[in-house]
């Protein structure tokens, strides 16, 4: 399409005038008409500022599954102030994740850590000053996967509940603080909406973090599970931004490779159980039946029967005479004589 080419002595100061927006021609008009109405622009909905803020890098590594990838999907839809990035290598040194953060302005991060396409590790750290703490997550369920009738709006801010035992242990009041920066929108965030119906809840029990997605109704304050659901097995808490001096570390955890090996020496030791008995019934029968020693007083309630004399029969017996009469008629034949006499 060819450029508009003005023409040549044209007023362009009326042109201007006639661009005017609507809105600014009818103030114009209003104006020089003498006339005292006023367009006022209606108030936000919170005229808060954003002062609190918090940005949470959401990324993982190389190798994870389908289903870590919609764990991902759904934090970041229920955290309006998290980022993404892509994928790190594996072969980098996870010190490259402060870099990351300070690029993407971010000052709290959740890195996913896939190991051997089955394990999962998860890392929340305070990039780049610290702690940081390393979680191994278990039993995941996404919010595709559970279909809870839980529903929340998209980008409001949550209540987080903690168990008591948070408040108890000093290991505990350093995750409780993390997750509190982590998990928490902050106020006014541009990308939030000014609403609490759902409630994030971290309980303690058998060891391990449960987590948990509720929906507030606003009828009786029920609540009605969302998603999605995990469990995070602690490992170790570091006084660095993925590294450093540890502070913290679980007795309790087990891996899970020397989980595997647990399960494998058992099924093995079962087996094993197994054959020893199938050889020892083998040998119980090959050696037979135990005999029992002679007993002489067995012998005191016998009575001795006398033999009796062995006859060999050299000729065939004598065949009996055949006493059957030829000329008696069969059964029928008498009944029916009868009938005709």
């Amino acid at each position: 399409m060819a450029a508009y080419r003005r023409k040549r002595g044209s007023n362009v100061e009326a042109e201007n005038r006639s661009k005017k927006p609507k809105l600014q021609q009818k103030a114009a008009e209003t104006d020089d008409a003498g006339a005292g109405d006023e367009f006022t622009i209606p108030a936000p909905v919170s005229e808060g500022k954003w002062m609190n803020k918090e940005r949470v890098l959401i990324f993982s590594s190389r190798g994870i599954n389908f289903r870590t990838r919609h764990l991902m999907h759904d934090l970041k839809t229920l955290m309006p102030h998290t980022k993404a990035d892509t994928k790190m290598d594996r072969k980098d040194k996870l010190f490259v994740i402060n870099e990351v953060c300070e690029m993407k302005n971010c000052n709290k991060c959740i890195y996913f850590e896939a190991k051997k396409k089955q394990d999962l590790y998860m890392w929340i750290s305070n990039a780049p000053e610290g702690p940081s703490a390393k979680f191994l997550v278990q039993n995941i369920h996404t919010l595709a996967e559970l279909k809870m009738t839980g529903n929340c709006l998209k980008g409001s801010r949550p209540l987080l509940s903690f168990d008591p035992a948070f408040d108890q242990d000093p290991y505990l009041s350093v995750l409780k603080e993390l997750f509190i920066q982590i998990f928490g929108t902050p106020r006014y965030h541009p990308k939030s909406q000014p609403f609490v119906d759902h409630v994030f809840t971290f309980s303690v029990a058998d060891k391990r973090i449960w987590f948990r997605n509720y929906q507030i109704i606003e009828e009786d304050a029920s609540l009605v599970e969302i998603g999605p659901r995990f469990v995070l097995n602690l490992i170790k808490i570091f006084k660095g931004s993925f590294g450093g001096p540890t502070l913290y570390e679980n007795p309790y955890y087990q891996s899970p490779n020397m989980h595997r090996r647990i399960i494998r020496l058992e099924t093995a030791a079962k087996i094993r159980e197994k054959q020893q008995v199938k050889e020892l019934q083998k040998m119980k029968k090959t050696e037979g039946v135990v005999v029992v020693p002679h007993d002489p007083t067995a012998e005191v309630f016998t009575t001795k029967a006398e033999k009796k004399p062995q006859v060999i029969e050299t000729q065939p017996p004598v065949l009996k005479p055949n006493m059957k009469r030829k000329d008696k008629k069969f059964k029928r034949q008498r009944l029916s004589q009868k009938r005709r006499v």
